[in-house]
């Protein structure tokens, strides 16, 4: 099989042996793999894949059809589609994931926006609803909004009846934005500028914050946040490290949690992909929850795909076409 391969900080296209299923698991003949920001931190050699998957495939989530069964693996039939997260191989002709691993793929996504959903619709959920408990009514900051994880999130906090607040750098995405279901969008210039922000009409205090940039933005939050509120690292493009006033982070009861899925145990993903397929999948058929793509790559452009990806200003996924 033809696969994207990271190569002394270079991603190229390679050939490697086929995969063969193990007890539980399908073999899948890939259609469409979505980039995340970890592949771009494989690629540089800071975010190897763990145990048990491909060491220099990457790849976080896929969309494709089942080619063959391992033992005793049931729940799904030859020629299905699937789509799922895995801890690497997904931009490879095919891979081999557990059954417990992955969902059906709706009916109502193509396979460019399924090769683009698990991954962010599932770091979304797990990050809002079970890490978070966000609740209707409450009010949710996301920033970095422009992003898979960060349209994931605006539509899923919608679906939810939360109020959404959404940054993004790029003005122009903000229409798009507000269409997915932000109810205030902002720069973060403006979000920093607390006149400017209530003028903008974005509320004085969250509930919980969706941190997808990282350090930059911790302490600001941490002054944002409401009695009880919730900030959920998941992403420090930004930055690692933070100050954070601990004096103000007490007198509002609050909290800061971080979440990442790549490395969780089978039983915990599992538990992941089953909440999506229970909460989330009837919303995709419903046509309440979509995946913006930015862009779509055949496999022998892989390292254009990365460039677009890496270059910023882009509103949703960017995703490889394999054929």
């Amino acid at each position: 099989m033809r696969a994207a391969t990271v190569r002394e900080g270079q991603i190229v296209v390679e050939e490697h042996p086929d995969p063969t299923p193990g007890t539980g698991e399908l073999l899948v003949r890939v259609r469409a793999a979505g980039l995340n920001g970890a592949d771009i931190l494989q690629r540089k050699g800071a975010y190897p894949a763990p145990p048990g998957s491909p060491a220099d495939i990457p790849g976080l989530e896929f969309a494709g059809e089942v080619e063959a069964l391992g033992r005793d693996a049931g729940r799904f039939a030859v020629g299905d589609r699937v789509m799922g997260i895995v801890g690497g191989g997904g931009q490879g002709e095919r891979l081999v994931v557990h059954e417990r691993q992955v969902t059906p793929v709706p009916r109502a996504l193509d396979w460019p926006a399924a090769g683009g959903f698990s991954e962010t619709f599932s770091t979304a959920h797990d990050a809002l609803v079970t890490q978070a408990g966000l609740r209707p009514g409450e009010q949710l900051l996301v920033h970095g909004a422009a992003g898979g994880v960060g349209t994931a999130a605006i539509q899923i906090g919608r679906a939810i009846g939360a109020h959404v607040t959404a940054t993004a750098r790029h003005a122009e995405h903000h229409d798009a934005l507000r269409a997915l279901g932000a109810d205030v969008v902002l720069t973060p210039d403006v979000l920093a500028d607390r006149d400017g922000a209530r003028a903008a009409g974005a509320p004085a205090r969250h509930d919980v914050v969706l941190e997808l940039v990282g350090a930059p933005d911790v302490e600001a939050d941490v002054g944002r946040l409401a009695t009880g509120g919730r900030i959920v690292v998941i992403g420090v493009g930004g930055g690692f490290k933070a100050q954070v006033n601990l004096l103000a982070l007490m007198g509002s009861r609050a909290r800061i949690m971080g979440s990442t899925l790549r490395a969780r145990p089978l039983e915990e993903k599992a538990a992941v992909a089953r909440a999506v397929e229970r909460e989330l999948l009837p919303l995709v058929e419903r046509g309440a929850l979509t995946v913006p793509v930015a862009g779509v790559h055949p496999l022998d452009d892989v390292a254009d795909a990365y460039d677009r990806f890496t270059a910023g200003g882009k509103l949703g996924k960017v995703v490889l076409d394999l054929g």
